[in-house]
């Protein structure tokens, strides 16, 4: 039997999508709170007997931060898919991030090592690695430092992989995925899904950085493969292509049929920008859309190797623009 974490969000409901859809028993955990309604649309986006599919799956309550509710939910359990995090870019999530990346993230190795599971594969991301040279692309092996202006997310993400490490040295079978941003369908308000909604709604300016992008679908095709295969003990950059952010919003603006952003913001006015923003969502009570941490990257020119991923397995990524165009169509339809 399988187990999923962070069942509920992106990453877990397209994950727990294609393993049901491949015949796996899944059980996956929720917290009490917590709505199961994306993963039905899920299901539906992809399956004509979706409602039906999306009955398969085993849910159980529990907490990254209750050891005892993970303990029980990995009982009788083989596999672990660890999705579940939380992902801010806001500064004041500090102790948030770090809580529940960190510590959560040690509470499942822990109990994956109390239950003898036979392999885990968690899932991190980029901001847990090192930043290349202007003339070199990350990779695996680009060294982490602690760097001023590092995000809190980049800092959580980092501490928690070290806490994977620390199950493999204690006899704990895992593989650790670096995913770039990922696209895809889900809940349009929310994450980096939310850059749909915001082009649609009328996205004036664009910057002249560039990162990495992977479609949510490749990425559970990644891990579902990595970790049936022989892999163990390894981490693999998960990104299909680097991509400037103008090229980006004018794929997305096309797709979704409005105008493209026309004006380009120097690091000046994004500094503006996460000012203004910074003001106006003390009044509203909503997170602001641009960070300063975010505003920063945004003008920076961010390259991901896939190399060893690709060359490990042979599988071959979506491009991004096919990418956009298929969640597009669902976020259009979503709107009618």
């Amino acid at each position: 039997m399988i187990l999923v974490t962070g069942g509920t969000g992106l990453v877990g409901s397209h994950l727990i999508y294609h393993l049901i859809s491949k015949g796996e028993d899944v059980r996956a955990i929720k917290r009490s709170s917590s709505s199961t309604g994306l993963v039905e649309k899920v299901f539906s986006w992809y399956d004509k007997n979706g409602k039906n599919t999306y009955k398969k799956i085993k849910w159980v309550d529990g907490d990254l931060l209750n050891y005892n509710s993970l303990e029980m939910a990995m009982r009788g359990i083989d596999i672990v898919y660890h999705t579940a995090a939380v992902v801010s870019f806001n500064t004041s999530d500090r102790e948030k991030l770090l809580k529940t990346n960190v510590e959560g993230t040690a509470n499942i190795i822990n109990a994956a090592l109390e239950t003898g599971i036979k392999k885990l594969c968690y899932v991190s991301s980029v901001a847990a690695l090192g930043r290349a040279s202007i003339t070199e692309a990350t990779t695996e092996e680009t060294e982490w430092k602690d760097i001023p202006g590092l995000s809190s997310y980049s800092h959580s993400k980092h501490y928690a992989e070290m806490e994977v490490w620390r199950g493999i040295a204690e006899g704990l079978n895992a593989v650790i995925v670096n995913p770039t941003i990922i696209l895809g369908p889900g809940k349009w308000e929310e994450g980096s899904v939310k850059m749909f909604q915001t082009v649609y709604n009328g996205l004036k300016f664009y910057t002249g950085g560039r990162n990495g992008y992977v479609d949510v679908d490749d990425l559970a095709k990644a891990m579902i493969l990595l970790t049936e295969g022989d892999f163990s003990n390894e981490q693999f950059i998960i990104n299909s292509e680097n991509v400037w952010y103008q090229d980006l919003f004018t794929w997305m603006a096309e797709a979704l049929k409005v105008k493209p952003p026309a004006i380009k913001a120097g690091p000046v006015l994004s500094a503006l920008s996460w000012r203004a923003l910074k003001i106006l969502s003390f009044f509203t009570g909503k997170p602001p859309l641009i960070t300063k941490e975010t505003a920063s990257t945004a003008n920076r020119d961010f390259r991901y190797s896939n190399k060893k991923f690709t060359t490990a397995t042979g599988m071959r990524f979506k491009p991004v623009k096919q990418t956009i165009k298929e969640t597009a169509r669902i976020f259009l339809k979503e709107q009618e």
